[in-house]
């Protein structure tokens, strides 16, 4: 406790000093603690006053202190969590003020995660990008990948530009099925500029064909560069944490598994915010590019 004296004595004697007239910048020195310190003190002494400060003081030194959530706002955020299919605190936070008209700070519901959720760190190595074929406009640029669920492979491509996605299952991996896949999505996207896709053996032979009779200039990721198919990638997990899962399935799943990914792809066309659309879903973030 005697530390604690010790301090508000000081903050006595800086009030003080400042009242007759004393620099703030000159003050550190003739009281032993840190510039910064006596701003801080200052600034909360003209707001408080000096004997609410001292006692706020004292009491923020005397003892832990906890924070309270109100519960129902805890019920509100772990209930997004789960219906929104795992969403982040960023989208949590879009539909807290959508559906509950309550605005709640990033780092508040990312406490409120931590008290049930095991969340994984945000820490990542700071590792050199690669240079990546960006859309700039709807449909300029296409990425295309395939992710594999055992029996089953989903062909899917993201627009870079509007994050529109279209996924089409298949019961095998072949330049056939990739060829039938490809066509399905450019019925759903329409005119392209261009696609971006890795060095599949389902990206050969019959998909190139139907991908150059369609679509001006088909590029080739480079091997192992995977920064450079970002946006298909980040999808492709979204993919599997969000609807899919990991497998494996058998081609006969694909009926089920074609209505459970229908319902997916609906919710994140036109229900789910996307953080580099500024919160919008991609298909408002479309219509408002008069696609």
């Amino acid at each position: 406790m005697s530390h604690i004296e010790d301090s508000c004595t000081a903050i006595h004697v800086c009030w003080q000093l400042a009242q007759s007239g004393v620099s703030p910048e000159d003050i550190p020195e003739k009281i032993g603690v840190h510039r910064a310190t006596v701003y801080r003190w200052l600034t909360g002494i003209r707001l408080y006053g000096i004997t609410e400060f001292i006692r706020r003081y004292r009491r923020a030194k005397t003892g832990h202190r906890h924070r309270t959530t109100n519960p129902i706002l805890k019920s509100h955020v772990y209930t997004i969590r789960e219906s929104k299919r795992r969403c982040c605190g960023e989208k949590i936070q879009y539909f807290l003020r959508k559906e509950y008209q309550e605005k709640v700070s990033v780092s508040t519901i990312y406490r409120i995660l931590g008290e049930r959720y095991q969340l994984r760190s945000k820490w990542k190595k700071n590792v050199k990008r690669g240079s990546v074929l960006v859309g700039t406009k709807p449909r300029e640029v296409l990425q295309i990948d395939s992710v594999d669920f055992g029996h089953v492979f989903a062909f899917t491509a993201i627009d870079t530009y509007t994050k529109e996605p279209a996924v089409v299952l298949k019961g095998r991996l072949d330049s056939t099925a990739g060829a039938e896949a490809l066509k399905e999505q450019l019925s759903f996207f329409g005119s392209v500029a261009s696609i971006q896709r890795d060095g599949g053996k389902e990206f050969e032979g019959q998909w190139e064909q139907v991908a150059k009779a369609h679509v001006p200039l088909v590029r080739t990721a480079r091997p192992y560069k995977k920064n450079e198919q970002a946006f298909i990638e980040r999808f492709n997990g979204i993919l599997r944490k969000e609807c899919l899962g990991y497998g494996p399935y058998h081609p006969r799943d694909i009926p089920r598994l074609q209505q459970q990914l229908n319902a997916f792809l609906k919710y994140y066309l036109y229900e789910r915010p996307h953080l580099s659309l500024n919160m919008q879903t991609p298909h408002a973030f479309a219509m408002s590019h008069l696609i």
